[in-house]
């Protein structure tokens, strides 16, 4: 009996462990001049890829009701649930092999997502190769 306990404590803390140690959940997004806070990202599991979609935007002045520049399938979908974060995939301690679209510009770019920290995401976003781009850091929302 002591045996079969430990064992589901263990389970339930290793569960726990994932889960803060995980991309998958809320985040905040920075503003790279302000450093004010802009959106609430969620980050989800879909088919073994990784996705983000837009959950809310803070400032009222920016809000733009659709994503007017994007192209293709996004083009004027309503920002607050629009998929910004496509298909990326695990390897090793990053999430990489996706895009990310800038719904402000209509832009899609290269990214990679890594855990800075348990409440600290790396995102970046380039063009061609990594060298070419910007990282931003989102935060966990709690």
């Amino acid at each position: 009996m002591k045996q079969f306990c430990g064992l589901v404590f263990l389970f339930f803390t290793m569960c726990s462990w994932a889960q803060h140690h995980s991309v998958i959940g809320k985040w905040k997004t920075i503003d790279d001049e302000t450093g004010k806070p802009v959106s609430v990202i969620e980050i989800f599991e879909k088919q073994n890829k990784i996705y983000g979609k837009v959950l809310e935007i803070f400032n009222p002045k920016t809000k733009v009701p659709r994503c007017e520049k994007c192209e293709g399938e996004d083009k004027n979908k309503p920002i607050v649930g629009l998929i910004v974060i496509k298909g990326l995939v695990k390897d090793k301690d990053e999430y990489t092999h996706g895009k990310i679209l800038d719904p402000k510009h209509g832009k899609l770019y290269k990214c990679s997502l890594s855990l800075e920290s348990r409440d600290r995401l790396k995102v970046r976003g380039y063009i061609g190769i990594n060298l070419l781009g910007r990282t931003q850091i989102w935060e966990r929302v709690k």
